[in-house]
């Protein structure tokens, strides 16, 4: 059963001194579709707003040009631009493929880095692996969910290591977070909520 549930996160290399989890970014499939949705929208409701302001039919179906310009043509404006800005945001978060990285935990070094793909830079963070205390899973459930993975680091906040999006099965999460704290030889704290 486990041969069938998705991982987040891929081991790419691991041995008794090195451990590496590659991160998925904003380059997922549920993007693309909003991204595409949006941009047909927004197209959409820009082109009723001109049809509707000088007159003539731009769009293939329908009669936008009929709509009385104010109010109906300035509100398909304002949700033609609306779409249009959000679209050419989610495009952009895609093309630098936002939120992207590695777990690299190198025991010979001593060293845990985290990289992450940020909007204009990459991001990285070392921490001594001599300061991770535990392994936590950390789960909410209820109107935002949250399943994630995390670090409790010595005289600092709580670290999160696993990936931005929808809730992990729990499964995933329980494994993921085994072994991490197996390979580290820590303890895997419980679920908190």
């Amino acid at each position: 059963m486990s041969a069938d549930l998705p991982e987040s996160q891929a081991s790419v290399e691991t041995s008794e001194k090195f451990l590496e989890q590659i991160v998925k970014g904003s380059r997922k499939t549920s993007n693309y579709l909003v991204a595409g949705m949006l941009t047909i929208g927004g197209i959409g409701f820009s082109l009723a707003a001109l049809s509707s302001f000088f007159g003539r039919e731009l769009l293939p179906f329908g009669s936008a040009s009929t709509l009385i310009f104010v109010p109906q043509g300035l509100f398909m404006a304002f949700y033609g631009l609306l779409g249009t800005i959000m679209a050419c945001y989610l495009w952009a978060l895609i093309k630098v493929d936002y939120g992207s990285g590695f777990n690299r935990f190198d025991k010979g070094k001593g060293s845990l880095e985290l990289s992450r793909q940020g909007y204009f830079k990459r991001i990285l963070i070392e921490v001594p692996i001599k300061d991770i205390q535990a392994v936590k899973l950390e789960i909410r459930e209820g109107f935002n969910p949250r399943r994630r993975i995390c670090l409790r680091l010595q005289g600092r906040k709580d670290l999160p290591i696993s990936e931005v999006g929808g809730p992990q099965p729990l499964l995933v999460l329980e494994q993921e977070g085994a072994e991490l704290a197996r390979f580290l030889k820590v303890n895997l704290e419980g679920l908190s909520s």
